[in-house]
């Protein structure tokens, strides 16, 4: 259990580092095609200004400068280190991972017979994730795989859960406006309310799925299993299963290709909308928004533990898929 609990902080280290990189490359090119319709705006807006001056001032009062409403989809920029952005989104996924990674080392410095404390949270937590994925897994693929699993749930879920801390979204440099003080540039935002984390997430999940598939069946297993024919047949029914085989292989393929996409874009969806509708809730009723915003809060505390789990779920899931061998369904009921 000791060797499960540093594997899971040297785990989140690892993961820690890896989407901070991505987060860093992919929010640089997310940012300057921002920064660049930002300037193509500007430059829409200052043409109307000269139209304007023309003499045809009640066109531009027929069309008012259009507000963005609730969440921004992009990351906003705090500041730049050695020229890469950092955004408000990384800063909260920096800050949940240091602290899951301090309290891991915390947890397990002086581990006792009779746990008590954080110890005792933290190995009733690894041990109800481990059995639930060797249920699914079987014992084999769980003593290799577990420490991405377990990583991913307990980073995702302390993700969602720290989005929904007052602050996060709340603070940072905005104006004000006959309504009350609008922020425009939040200073910290949930980190999977970014689309580039979760598409880091996904990206380190398939580089995994791909090294374990070859790690427990090899290349050619590999091939075999994407385009092998299922059942015994012979003749030309076996010339026909190959073929219609291949062809089923080739659209796993496109399946595989699309599983990051969809494993991103799912956890983004659900996360990015919960958090627009906590901002509307708070906006429906003016000087009671924090009261409307209480059952919505205890909804997204269970949509953050979901999104959690079907991440995890789905990720070994497509692991089984392609790992198991022909004992693998058996073993995964034992």
């Amino acid at each position: 259990m000791v060797d499960i609990f540093k594997r899971i902080a040297r785990s989140l280290l690892l993961l820690f580092a890896v989407l901070s990189v991505s987060l860093l490359s992919s929010g640089s090119r997310l940012l300057a095609v921002g920064q660049s319709s930002e300037v193509a705006s500007a430059m829409s807006e200052s043409g109307d200004v000269i139209y304007d001056n023309s003499g045809q001032g009640s066109l531009r009062a027929a069309a008012p400068e259009k507000e963005e409403h609730g969440l921004s989809q992009k990351a906003e920029e705090i500041t730049r280190f050695l020229g890469f952005p950092i955004t408000n989104s990384m800063i909260v996924s920096w800050i949940v991972a240091l602290c899951l990674i301090i309290f891991a080392q915390l947890a397990t410095r002086n581990m006792k017979q009779v746990p008590e404390g954080a110890q005792n949270f933290l190995e009733w937590l690894v041990e109800g994730l481990y059995k639930f994925i060797e249920g699914i897994l079987g014992p084999h693929l769980t003593e290799r795989t577990f420490w991405f699993f377990a990583t991913v749930f307990i980073f995702i879920l302390s993700s969602n859960w720290a989005a929904l801390v007052p602050g996060v979204g709340s603070v940072g440099w905005g104006h004000a406006t006959p309504d009350g003080f609008k922020i425009d540039e939040p200073l910290l935002r949930g980190a999977n309310a970014d689309v580039n984390m979760t598409l880091a997430m996904a990206l380190v999940f398939f580089a995994c799925w791909i090294v374990w598939a070859l790690w427990e069946i090899g290349p050619w297993g590999f091939l075999k299993e994407l385009f092998g024919p299922k059942g015994e047949s012979t003749g030309l029914l076996k010339l026909l299963m190959v073929v219609v085989f291949f062809a089923a292989g080739c659209l796993e393929i496109v399946s595989i290709l699309f599983r990051p996409v969809s494993l991103s874009f799912r956890l983004y969806g659900n996360i990015f909308a919960g958090e627009n509708m906590l901002e509307a809730m708070a906006k429906l009723v003016p000087g009671f928004g924090w009261l409307v915003q209480i059952p919505f809060y205890f909804l997204e505390l269970l949509m953050g533990l979901v999104q959690a789990l079907v991440f995890m779920l789905l990720t070994a899931v497509f692991t089984l898929l392609i790992c198991q061998h022909e004992e693998g369904p058996a073993l995964a009921h034992d």
